[in-house]
């Protein structure tokens, strides 16, 4: 059996694992420590006597008696226990360690770790790497900070945690709405790095994309009329739908570039349905906004056909209800497009003066991009080659270098023609 086997089993069974430890024992850094030590012991273990018939009870039993240990903290009695336990794992009664409607039971996890006495950005982080099992680097990238300062923030939110003796519980209904906005921004982000990869050698991660359409579409189902549910779900499904086209041999490829008919049809026509729904009720959030901006590409059938001054107002619409950065760095693209790169870089300039934006490579490409629209080649040029230094995916590595060539063939040609 490969490590692969046990990987998607941890995948599919860690959610399960760990909301049952939670319920049983509270400490949310014990039971994520608890619920490691298990895996590690089910790598070791099953690799070599097969995945056990029930391999959530396994696990949370083995997770469950390393927790015991560490209250007990009898080193000897430990080692025995964990040995009997890897070795020989007993059934469990459902009652006792599953829950009894398994498919919910992530999303109850991504409610119940969301918890009031964190900020909106330290829930998040510590439910993406708790429940998610994204990487301290993956969200750190996803919060445009280092690796350092989020470890050090997933640090405080667990003992931010602990010293207030948190317990969870599922919320009141009206803690619900702060709640399900927190597992928004959670299936957000977690489909952002399915999506495009922060780093590694493949662009996109389908498994953790498709896994952030899901909670999203169970999320959806519970609560059909919560319209920036509706808007998120539109959003994710309206984007994934390019992904077919956005590789070619491994090769990035760019929106301008993409063969349209490759998109997928089925998944733009639903985000399209689920828009058309929940705009005209009223209140329109930021997802409902940047899913109609996904929507405007979506339906143009290309490139050069793009509604660039509705995309514009949207994102003017979008900077009002949710400003930041990256809303920025969009909107510049928009405004290059619409009415010219000159006014794109006037509105991408205050980025340059953020540190957080100026280690973001795609503040630096956008900022080529438009340069070289303008016609200003050796700027660009020096643009592209800081972004390319700062991507960390090899995709964008290699798709950034091969506009640096490209670029750079231009200006020796156009020297040339000059001389």
């Amino acid at each position: 059996m490969t490590s692969r086997v046990v990987e998607d089993v941890w995948r599919r069974e860690s959610p399960h694992v760990l909301a049952a430890l939670l319920r049983r024992h509270g400490d949310l850094g014990d039971c994520e420590d608890a619920a490691q030590e298990a895996a590690e012991a089910a790598a070791r273990q099953w690799d070599r006597d097969g995945v056990p018939g029930n391999p959530r009870g396994w696990l949370i039993r083995v997770a469950s008696r390393r927790l015991i240990d560490k209250v007990r903290s009898d080193g000897a009695r430990a080692v025995r226990e964990d040995a009997v336990a890897a070795r020989e794992p007993t059934p469990l009664a459902p009652a006792a360690d599953q829950e009894p409607h398994d498919g919910d039971d992530t999303l109850r996890l991504l409610l119940l770790c969301c918890h009031p006495s964190l900020s909106r950005s330290s829930q998040v982080a510590l439910t993406l790497h708790a429940v998610a099992g994204l990487s301290t680097a993956q969200i750190a990238a996803g919060y445009l900070v280092p690796e350092r300062t989020m470890t050090q923030r997933l640090t405080r939110a667990r003992a931010t945690l602990r010293a207030a003796g948190a317990e969870f519980g599922l919320p009141t209904d009206a803690a619900l709405p702060a709640r399900v906005a927190a597992v928004l921004d959670v299936c957000h982000l977690l489909f952002t790095e399915g999506h495009t990869r922060s780093s590694g050698d493949a662009l996109v991660d389908s498994t953790l994309a498709a896994e952030a359409i899901r909670l999203t579409r169970l999320l959806h189902a519970v609560i059909p009329d919560h319209d920036e549910v509706a808007g998120a779900l539109a959003l994710m499904l309206l984007t994934h739908a390019r992904t077919p086209a956005r590789t070619d041999g491994g090769r990035l490829v760019p929106l301008a570039e993409q063969d349209r008919s490759r998109w997928d049809r089925d998944q733009i026509a639903e985000g399209v349905r689920l828009l058309e729904r929940v705009l005209p009720r009223g209140h329109v959030g930021r997802f409902q906004l940047q899913a109609a901006v996904a929507a405007v590409h979506a339906e143009a059938t290309t490139w050069e056909g793009t509604d660039w001054r509705q995309i514009c107002l949207l994102y003017a619409m979008l900077a009002r209800v949710a400003p930041g950065p990256v809303v920025t760095l969009n909107q510049a693209v928009a405004v290059g497009m619409a009415i010219g790169p000159e006014d794109g870089l006037a509105l991408l300039q205050p980025l340059l003066d953020d540190p957080a934006m100026r280690r973001h490579h795609r503040t630096h490409a956008v900022r080529a991009h438009l340069l070289e629209m303008a016609g200003d080649l050796a700027a660009a040029l020096d643009g592209y080659r800081r972004a390319a230094a700062l991507a960390t995916g090899l995709p964008e590595q290699r798709y950034l270098n091969s506009r640096i060539s490209r670029l750079a063939e231009k200006c020796r040609a156009d020297a040339v023609n000059d001389r």
